[in-house]
């Protein structure tokens, strides 16, 4: 916050010069010549230092760096579907209204839904108190149809986490539940339109910490070169399938080049290449989601590498 402000001082007008003469008489100048200084060293400068008699010590090179301390972990929410909730046996969809109540819920407290990537960007400057991260897993056909515009008429963005190896497909990996649309290749451009960051979930939604090298490889950086072409952005942000992580999968994410990537409980591991989130289902009513945000700091630990 800015400093307080001084009291207005006003300016004093410059000193006039005294009307009388002085008292005393001007002193004249000495016709003396004024003395040189000596052109031979002091006998103190021109002493040869002798030994030292203190103990030796290394010229001082700065103190170790020290690394930095890990910041709080973000608050970041965790959706997937939106839209009828009626058969929904893994409770990954809330209805239309139901998320217009919490996005309300939101910013009736202060608070702003961004991407994960304008969340992380607003940490490193030391801002984003009032920012939480938004995020939308597996890039569902409904978050164009019914979450695109009661984000925007709530003034929020988020991060939509698509997979590119099933593009107009279903969530053929979901054995129970009516078979969802996924979004086209035209549906996931027209949402970074809007402005919300595109993310990679991996190629085709397989538990990375059972994929061989080669699989494990195509599910990150491959997943990433289809998407940049895509898009014809960069992308930054990936999301491990199921939230299952362990240090093989988060070197492989970190190798393809994502800046971050997020889990939902990431155990032992601490880093924005596994940061944790919170679920956020229908039954999340205006005080759950109060209990949710206060606990959130007392229940993860700060995560490594953040501010």
């Amino acid at each position: 916050m800015p400093s307080s402000a001084e009291p207005f001082k006003p300016a004093q007008p410059p000193a006039q010069p005294s009307a009388q003469p002085s008292a005393q008489p001007s002193v004249q100048p000495s016709v003396q010549p004024s003395v040189q200084p000596s052109a031979q060293p002091s006998a103190e400068s021109s002493a040869v230092p002798g030994p030292r008699t203190g103990p030796l010590t290394a010229p001082r090179t700065g103190s170790p760096s020290r690394p930095p301390r890990p910041g709080p972990a973000p608050w970041i929410a965790m959706y997937h579907s939106v839209g009828d909730c009626a058969d929904d046996p893994y409770r990954v969809t809330v209805s239309p209204a139901r998320l217009e109540l919490q996005l309300r819920w939101l910013r009736g407290r202060g608070l702003r839904g961004v991407s994960v990537a304008e969340l992380l960007a607003a940490r490193a400057r030391g801002a984003g108190r009032r920012l939480v991260g938004l995020t939308f897993d597996d890039g569902y056909a409904d978050f164009v149809t019914d979450a695109l515009p009661l984000l925007a008429r709530w003034d929020c963005t988020a991060t939509l986490f698509v997979l590119p190896g099933r593009l107009g497909g279903d969530n053929a990996w979901d054995p129970l539940g009516p078979r969802k649309p996924l979004l086209t290749a035209d549906g996931i451009r027209r949402a970074a339109r809007a402005g919300m960051e595109i993310g990679s979930h991996g190629l085709t939604h397989v538990d990375l910490t059972r994929a061989d090298d080669t699989a494990l490889h195509a599910e990150t950086a491959g997943s990433r070169a289809l998407l940049e072409e895509l898009t014809g952005t960069a992308v930054t942000g990936f999301c491990y399938p199921y939230g299952t992580v362990d240090r093989r999968a988060r070197d492989a994410v970190r190798a393809a080049g994502y800046a971050y990537a997020c889990a939902i409980d990431p155990g032992g591991l601490s880093s924005p290449h596994v940061l944790p989130r919170v679920y956020v289902g229908q039954n999340d009513t205006a005080v759950r989601l109060l209990l949710k945000y206060r606990l959130h700091r007392l229940r993860r630990r700060p995560v490594a590498g953040l501010r």
